[in-house]
């Protein structure tokens, strides 16, 4: 029969603690009444009792007592009133039934099912009545559709799911509440978090998750044939049929106990950390149908009511029933229990699966241990391939979600996940290598010891669990393979324990640093206590705070406005602020956040007073020892990060549907509002949203010493990249806008204790990526403030050559030991490229603004010390300056030359790949600046360019058609660039020949004295430095441009230059001695006579000079047509000078290449001399006497290879 209910409000989940244990033995010691004690199995131990277990004082009352006799479950369980049927146990209906308050019944039944073991209610009492029983069996199961999907998703919701169906069913939606303790007390013994209204369904994009199927599979009516026996909840889901696979239905069983489900079976076989669908949508339904449930008292109850016939027959029928599988275990039991001495009948009482858990049971949600261990191993086995780091983070991110439920399977799943990240076999591989943890491994590896130190923290875990944690985090820590804190070095870091100072003359010996482990935090961590009287008022009580009188003079415990202030080591008091977030204490963690940012609004106050006193020796040194012993931004354990979190989600606006369960995110910004601090002082006026603002600009803006290690510097980077990204989400209004205004002020009067302060460090952080953000924001509300602050920004002194005396005379603690002119900076790429993103950001703004780019200028060429960058600056000012739609910016054209030149100049003697792009670039910029820009480089050339730049791309760019049209020019414009480009060409051809000359004669064309000069300068630098290779090159350009003579002399000039060996038969000059010749052939028989020397002089190679003869052969000389010449038109003959002088030179060439060949030849290269020998035969017969001469070379051949004897016969064969 279905159980009244309807209408009642589901209340929050109360406190898991632990694991299900065995199934206890129910008995009856009297036959009448309907109940009995219960007499639970000897030796049953389990590792704790459930939340309120232990408790002491009266018991829950029940039948109808007032339920605040209940002391055993203290805490609030947000119970709201709601109808109940008449008499509790009815199903009551309508919409009357909502009026009516909650019966004392139901009140008491939901106190004592959220708390107490079902035995143990069984052993207080006498007699329950089965009314009773059968509230408590009804109130057991979890009423939060919020925990059912935190086993059923990755994806965490800031609140869980109802569908408007249930409501349209007959049940309420379920109302989705913040984790409320039962059995345990709120740090602060406040309220307990409100309640989170409910939500719409999610979007599409989670619909693969299993809660979302689950919904989907009970508002399709997939659920059928439910059943509750007890604490055993059992039903069949249909899934439907696909294109694919037919439709299957599932069975499904749940055991719960104290409002949680402690074990479940599907037979759809899920193997998965999480919950079925299936599962889901039973659970669900039990939710949101609990009045269309069968409900039934535990099975032993039943059976006690028969009498022996009944019970037998029951015995038979469920034999029959189920014989395949049943028969033998019936046969084996029956066996047992009708011998004496068997164990089972040493035993008072039998096993009921139905009757929950024993006192001395673990009271824990259901979490497949096994199935953890898999994922994660196989997580990390795809090395952050396949999406797996993103799997991990999620799995992070639910162990989170687990403590903010105050679940214990938490801390369960944290120590599953660490485990296998133990057992990781790259540890010992990177360890064996001497390489570094992937850096995507470190992240996670972070993130896993921030998760410890959160854990140990729990401002209520019990002494026996924390020792249970140190025993592991210390075993994992003496693990040789366990991963270091900042990566491959040591730490110089404080203890977390210890008290912040700022001491600078604070040493150790770095040699001799411990070992800091990723869990050396947590086992710190361990040592922390929350038993401070004023740590407990704190985080009680937003009223807390001194009485009047004692305001005046100095207390460690309260500002002079009497509010409270916690001093401790500020990373480790962040720590409780994030461990009271994490375990669902977010009034209590704003409490305390509040305190520690009065202490540092103290201390800054105070580092002023300090700073006073010191500044004129400062600034008279010019640098400064003092710095903050660690950064805060960076630093392990994220204290600003927290801060400005715990301080944005207080004001952060839900939207109304805020179950977004989707594996995409949230993709909308948060929206944030003004939410004033809870405080005694009544005219305070703040909000925790500027507190969020005010204390993120401290953190980010603390001048702290770069830490040592790729790894720990690279994470300063990314957390400072990820705070700004936090920050820029919010919206700046009047009162944001003053918080950021009197904080920047603040930062720049700082001194050594502000990273924006007049003196700082040599190796402190730099702060440009935090002055770009701060310059963004303030440039609309205080462009003067803006500018003051990004140009003392842009700084980078870890980079000038010389450290200043106050490094030298007071050694800082975290200097290295190996002195070095730079420090070992990984990062520096990175940090410069930021600098240069600032610059850029204030060219942009400045654009227009004469005075304001002029002192951005200044400030750029005093800071940055890299080409590329500046040139990147460059070509950034130079597109702000041109946009496409609109007319050019002056005052931003004429900054982007300017730095344009810088680059030349810096980068005028050093290689730089991108040099030639640079030239370009600089020549069209001094187009779009004007003639007189283009002036002044040509006339400045030597100190921008090297010779073969300013002739082979800047002037002839600047005398190009395409600059001529760009800039509109009139005669004496072009005339002016024409001379200057000549007079630049003929001062590089003068200090480098080899390569402008041929550039200079181009450039010089049009103007003939300058042409005759720079062919001087070509003749007198022939017989010095330049190849032939340039000679004949200019050579034929000359002849191209109509001077053959000049043409021949430089060609002749070449020549003394060449030499070619007898076998350098394809060498690349061989087409210019052809031509040289072709040309001297041309021109006359006298220029022919005058190269044929050089040539014979010059090449020594046979098949070439044949080639030379044959050609001069072949026509008559004289053929230029050149004025006053006469041509005879006679063919040349070999037998008279000039090429009688060849002929002689080329059989000379054939005799002594075939001995060289001769001397090295193999057989397979005997064809191919065979051909050569051919070929000269042909030379040898030009001679008037060659005939004779070739028999006699033949011969000689003949008798001194004689031992060639297979050539000799094919030269025989070929020449006789």
């Amino acid at each position: 029969m279905a159980e009244g209910g309807e209408g009642e409000e589901l209340l929050r989940p109360p406190l898991p603690a632990g694991a299900p244990g065995p199934k206890r033995l129910c008995s009856r010691a009297c036959p009448a009444g309907g109940t009995g004690a219960v007499h639970p199995r000897p030796g049953a131990a389990g590792a704790g009792a459930g939340p309120g277990a232990g408790a002491s004082g009266a018991p829950p009352a029940l039948a109808g007592c007032c339920p605040a006799a209940a002391a055993g479950t203290a805490g609030a369980t947000g119970t709201t009133a709601a109808a109940v049927g008449p008499g509790g146990g009815g199903a009551g209906g309508g919409a009357g039934s909502l009026l009516q308050p909650e019966s004392l019944l139901d009140a008491a039944a939901k106190r004592v099912a959220g708390s107490w073991a079902f035995e143990r209610v069984e052993g207080r009492f006498q007699r329950i009545p089965e009314p009773v029983q059968r509230r408590i069996v009804y109130w057991s199961f979890p009423r939060s559709e919020r925990q059912i999907c935190m086993y059923s998703s990755f994806q965490p919701g800031r609140a869980a799911a109802a569908s408007p169906a249930s409501a349209a069913a007959g049940g309420p939606a379920a109302a989705v509440a913040a984790p409320a303790p039962t059995g345990e007390e709120s740090p602060a013994a406040g309220p307990p978090p409100p309640a989170v209204p409910a939500a719409a369904p999610a979007a599409p994009q989670g619909e693969g998750l299993p809660f979302r199927r689950g919904i989907r599979l009970l508002e399709t009516g997939a659920v059928d044939n439910v059943l509750q026996v007890g604490f055993h909840l059992s039903g069949t889901v249909t899934e439907p049929a696909t294109a694919t696979e037919p439709e299957m239905t599932y069975k499904v069983a749940i055991s719960f106990d104290r409002c949680k489900i402690t074990s479940v079976t599907c037979g759809c076989g899920n193997k998965d950390i999480f919950y079925c669908a299936h599962v889901v949508a039973l659970s669900l339904y039990r939710i949101r149908k609990p009045d269309q449930v069968k409900l039934r008292l535990p099975i032993s109850e039943t059976l006690f009511q028969m009498n022996r016939d009944q019970l037998q027959k029951f015995v038979q029928y469920l034999i029959t029933a189920h014989h395949t599988e049943v028969l033998p275990t019936a046969q084996k039991l029956a066996d047992e229990i009708l011998s004496s001495n068997s164990e089972i009948n040493q035993v008072h009482g039998a096993p009921d699966p139905t009757a929950g858990a024993s006192i001395d049971d673990e009271n824990c949600w259901h979490l497949d241990e096994e199935q953890v261990r898999e994922q994660v191993k196989l997580f990390l086995s795809q090395g952050g391939y396949y999406g797996s780091g993103k799997q991990l983070n999620s799995m992070f991110a639910k162990v989170r979600e687990m403590l903010r439920m105050r679940d214990s399977n938490g801390a369960r799943m944290l120590t599953l996940i660490t485990e296998q990240f133990m057992a990781d076999p790259r540890l010992s591989l990177w360890r064996q290598q001497g390489t570094g943890i992937t850096e995507k491994c470190r992240q996670l590896w972070d993130e896993l010891g921030a998760l410890w130190v959160c854990v140990v923290l729990n401002p209520h875990c019990k002494l026996e669990e924390k020792s249970c944690w140190l025993r592991q985090l210390r075993k994992w820590g003496e693990m040789d393979v366990c991963p270091l804190e900042d990566g491959n070095y040591g730490n110089e870091l404080p203890n977390i324990t210890n008290a912040l100072t700022q001491s600078s003359g604070h040493s150790q010996d770095s040699l001799a640093r411990p070992r800091r482990t990723v869990f050396t935090r947590a086992i710190e961590g361990c040592d922390l206590h929350w038993q401070d009287s004023h740590l407990q008022r704190i985080i009680s009580s937003d009223f807390y705070v001194s009485p009047s009188y004692q305001r005046e003079g100095e207390s460690l415990l309260f500002n002079s406005q009497g509010q409270p202030l916690w001093l401790e080591h500020v990373p480790t008091a962040c720590a409780r602020v994030d461990a009271l977030r994490s375990h669902g204490y977010p009034r209590e963690a704003l409490r305390l956040t509040v305190a520690i940012i009065n202490t540092l609004r103290l201390q800054q106050q105070r580092q002023l007073e300090i700073y006073k006193h010191q500044k004129k020796e400062l600034l008279q040194r010019g640098a400064t020892t003092i710095t903050n012993l660690e950064g805060w931004v960076g630093h392990p354990l994220n204290p600003i990060g927290c801060l400005f979190l715990t301080l944005t989600e207080a004001c952060r606006l839900e939207e109304e549907n805020c179950l977004e369960i989707s594996d995409a995110g949230d993709s909308k910004p948060p929206v944030y509002q003004h939410v004033p601090i809870a405080t005694g002082s009544q005219d305070s006026g703040e909000s925790y949203l500027s507190l969020a603002l005010e204390v993120a600009l401290m953190g980010m803006g603390q001048q702290r010493v770069m830490p040592e290690g790729l790894y720990a510097q690279d994470k300063v980077c990314r957390n400072e990249e990820q705070i700004i990204a936090r920050l820029q989400d919010l919206e700046l209004d009047p009162v944001l806008v003053q918080t950021l205004r009197k904080q920047c002020i603040l930062l720049l009067e700082g001194g050594p204790f502000s990273g924006l302060g007049e003196v700082i460090h040599r190796e402190s952080v730099p702060m440009h990526t935090f002055a770009k953000y701060l310059f963004s924001a303030l440039l609309p509300h205080d462009a003067d403030l803006a500018y003051k602050l990004a140009l003392r920004a842009m700084r980078l002194p870890v980079l000038e050559t010389t450290a200043p005396s106050g490094d030298v005379t007071h050694p800082h603690h975290l200097v290295s030991v190996v002195p070095s002119r730079y420090p070992r900076w990984f990062t520096l790429g990175h940090l410069e490229s930021q600098q240069c993103e600032l610059a850029s950001t204030m060219l942009t703004a400045a654009k227009g603004d004469m005075l304001r780019l002029r002192t951005v200028l200044e400030a750029i060429q005093k800071n940055i010390h890299s080409s590329s960058l500046i040139f990147k600056l460059a070509q950034d000012a130079f597109k702000i300056a041109t946009p496409a739609d609109s007319n050019s910016d002056t005052t931003l054209l004429n900054v982007a030359l300017e730095l344009g030149l810088q680059v030349m100049r810096m980068t005028l003697s050093t290689l730089n790949w991108r040099r030639r792009e640079m030239v370009r670039w600089l020549v069209t910029c001094a187009t779009e600046v004007g003639v007189r820009a283009l002036v002044s480089i040509l006339q400045s050339w030597y100190s921008l360019f090297t010779p073969t730049e300013a002739t082979s791309i800047v002037a002839a760019t600047v005398m190009s058609h395409n600059t001529i049209l760009r800039l509109s020019l009139d005669y004496p414009q072009r005339e002016e660039l024409a001379s200057c480009a000549r007079t630049l060409a003929l001062q590089c051809a003068m200090k480098d020949p080899q390569n402008c000359a041929l550039s200079a004669l181009t450039l010089c064309e049009k103007d003939h004295i300058a042409f005759e000069t720079a062919y001087q300068i070509v003749i007198d630098a022939a017989s010095t430095g330049m190849t032939y290779t340039q000679l004949f090159t200019i050579a034929r350009y000359m002849e191209h441009r109509g001077y053959p003579l000049r043409a021949f002399k430089l060609a002749s000039l070449a020549m003394t230059h060449l030499n070619l060996a007898y076998n350098q038969d394809t060498h690349p000059a061989i087409n210019d001695v052809l031509w040289a010749c072709a040309l001297s052939h041309s021109l006359g028989k006298n220029e022919l006579a005058a190269i044929i020397p050089l040539v014979v002089k010059s090449v020594h190679c046979a098949t070439v000079l044949s080639d030379i003869l044959r050609r001069c052969t072949m026509t008559a000389p004289g053929l230029a047509g050149i004025p006053g010449r006469r041509n005879s038109g006679k063919l040349m003959s070999t037998d008279k000078a000039p090429l009688r002088q060849l002929l002689d030179a080329t059989i000379s060439a054939y005799i002594n290449t075939t001995h060289s060949r001769l001397t090295h030849i193999s057989p397979r290269h005997y064809g191919e001399f065979i051909e050569f020998l051919s070929k000269a035969r042909e030379t040898f017969l030009l001679a008037q006497d060659g005939h004779i001469q070739f028999a006699q070379f033949i011969d000689n051949l003949k008798q001194i290879y004689k031992g060639k004897k297979k050539l000799m016969l094919l030269v025989r064969e070929r020449f006789g």
